[in-house]
């Protein structure tokens, strides 16, 4: 599954367009976790353990986005992007989204 974020593939032509395809997941921070991002915070540098779970999450959404696009018959998505949003205080969601598309 080819997997790209212009509205192309380079030597590729669309031969189909199927639709949006979409996969999302919904985090939420872990009470240790947090412990240790407060002390960052007070003493600065990057907050490895959020790193690690935001990519963790578009991982997980990229997985479920091309899971979808597979079901729908296509072999790639193009236009992929991703949005965050705020589910409540300790939890937000990653979309993944694009267009499932049949190359040859």
């Amino acid at each position: 599954m080819m997997i790209v974020t212009t509205d192309s593939i380079s030597d590729k032509k669309i031969k189909k367009t199927l639709g949006v395809v979409r996969g999302n997941t919904i985090r939420a921070r872990h009470v240790g976790k947090d412990i240790l991002a407060g002390l960052k915070n007070v003493f600065g540098g990057e907050i490895e353990e959020y790193t690690k779970l935001m990519a963790e999450a578009r991982e997980q959404a990229i997985d479920r986005m091309t899971s979808s696009a597979e079901e729908m018959g296509a072999n790639a998505v193009i236009n992929v992007r991703f949005t965050t949003s705020f589910i409540m205080g300790a939890a937000s969601e990653i979309l993944a989204y694009g267009t499932a598309v049949i190359v040859e």
